[in-house]
């Protein structure tokens, strides 16, 4: 008999069950970052190591991202389609996980290409259908912004531990080899943690009374284009850390092991903002993300133009960025659109920003070759003409607290 059902039996609150089902989806995404983000972490240099050029990186690691992102949509429409939310995220999660020790076995760019790009298609297939089975949990739990604040704050704290474990495993071995097999265990813990979730709650629906109360409509309205708009606009100048890394070098900013530490800093100062900043965001709405979106865009003239401190207040910056973001776009776009259409509608809005995440990459790094100064410009201004976006936004915005 699943906790679900036991809960009813013995009377265990349901606020009680819904915060263990979120902090179970929890643990499960601390394990995956951890193996993923490690693994990214020195994807850069491995690929350099088998003689491939800095235009072959950037190709594979940015159309791994397109491919990320891009393919949520159908990942979304198929969950939604289908009803088969567990299924779905269990193949995704099998996927990614299998891709990143699989490193280990290869010796050719080529082949690492192959299963670089394919871990980044397991987690575009898992993220929608595993957001929305969080957001059924939201009702219970304080809302929208809590619940996936508290998973991003998992999320992004195995994002921290895991370029930490390369490094360790590098400097006591130096083998890239060696780094993808240690992967193994958290990515096995991962799948362990997914199976624990399925028996658990097989159906995370039940924890949302209100969920198969939707009109039935098939089109979003019109202010979820709108906060697509915004979003995008704020991708399109949030630029990629291995830019900034590069910079670092090459401008004797930071030595390469600080700049691994700087990561690191991102990704703890990201997990802590996805967890305070949701919960402000439930409380106070729109006005929350136009204040650190604000704040955000000054990531680009500390990091591009600071000495060490300075460049490292912009990375601690640049991650708090990444932690709102990736944890108030979600909490934003549930209660815009119907509960039947939640997985359709995360994946079209992250596949959305990532496609102009990967545009504004490519357009930053472009511009940098040429001018820092305009890369501070594009970055800043691009984020500040989303302010008046999420403006306009949350003036239309039923209060979150009336909606979950």
């Amino acid at each position: 008999m699943t906790i679900l059902k036991d809960s009813s039996r013995d009377g265990t609150s349901a606020s009680r069950v819904a915060m263990r089902f979120v902090l179970l989806i929890g643990v499960l995404s601390f394990f995956a970052d951890l193996t993923h983000e490690g693994s990214r972490s020195i994807l850069g240099p491995f690929l350099a190591s088998m003689q491939a050029s800095a235009f072959v990186v950037g190709v594979v690691t940015g159309f791994g991202e397109l491919a990320g992102y891009g393919l949520r949509y159908f990942s979304g429409r198929f969950a939604d389609a289908t009803g088969r939310f567990w299924p779905t995220a269990i193949t995704g999660y099998l996927v990614q996980m299998t891709a990143v020790p699989a490193l280990s076995l290869t010796h050719t760019w080529h082949s690492a290409a192959f299963f670089i790009i394919l871990e980044r298609i397991g987690r575009a297939i898992r993220n929608p259908p595993r957001d929305v089975m969080l957001s059924h949990a939201a009702k219970h739990i304080g809302g929208y912004g809590w619940t996936f604040g508290i998973h991003e704050a998992c999320d992004q704290f195995g994002a921290m531990f895991g370029p930490l474990l390369m490094a360790a495993v590098l400097s006591y071995h130096g083998s890239y080899q060696l780094a993808f097999t240690v992967l193994l265990v958290p990515a096995v813990l991962n799948l362990i943690f997914v199976l624990i979730a399925r028996l658990l709650y097989p159906r995370p629906q039940d924890l949302d009374e209100n969920q198969a109360s939707g009109t039935g409509q098939t089109r979003f309205p019109g202010k979820f284009w709108v906060y697509l708009s915004g979003a995008c606009l704020v991708a399109v100048g949030f630029t990629d850390y291995p830019l900034l890394a590069y910079h670092f070098t090459h401008a004797g900013t930071a030595s390469t092991q600080w700049i691994a530490v700087f990561y690191s800093v991102a990704m703890a100062v990201s997990g802590t903002s996805s967890l305070l900043f949701g919960r402000l965001f439930d409380r106070y709405g729109f006005r929350v993300l136009i204040v650190l979106t604000l704040l955000a865009s000054l990531f680009a003239p500390l990091a591009f133009l600071g000495n060490f401190w300075l460049a490292l207040a912009g990375v601690a910056i640049w991650g708090m960025g990444m932690g709102v973001h990736e944890s108030i776009i979600p909490a934003a776009v549930t209660p815009m659109v119907p509960g039947q259409h939640r997985a359709a509608a995360f994946g079209l809005f992250t596949a959305g920003y990532g496609i102009f995440w990967f545009i504004g990459s490519a357009a930053i790094g472009f511009i940098y070759d040429h001018s820092v100064a305009w890369t501070i410009t594009f970055c800043m201004v691009s984020q500040l003409l989303a302010v008046p976006i999420f403006v306009w936004v949350g003036r239309h915005q039923a209060p979150l607290q009336n909606r979950t």
